[in-house]
């Protein structure tokens, strides 16, 4: 199998986090990253991230800010009418 290159697996990294690329694609970028430190970096700080944020979104906000939201978009919401 051949190198895809920095360039190419920087490129596509995201849909490859995903599996959305296709299975040639997919061996192409896993084996640069696999020997590119610097893709390798990058597509660690992607999942870190992405695992953050997934876990950011099931958590519920508190309380009090959530009634702070619905009364200021209830405030602006009569201010259009």
């Amino acid at each position: 199998m051949s190198d895809c290159g920095c360039e190419k697996a920087r490129q596509d990294l995201e849909e490859y986090l995903r599996n959305e690329v296709c299975k040639t694609e997919h061996a192409e970028i896993r084996e640069h990253l696999e020997n590119c430190p610097g893709c390798r970096d990058e597509a660690l700080v992607a999942t870190t991230l992405t695992e953050v944020l997934a876990r950011a979104c099931r958590e519920s906000a508190p309380e009090e800010l959530r009634d702070q939201v619905f009364a200021k978009l209830r405030a602006v919401q009569a201010t259009a009418h």
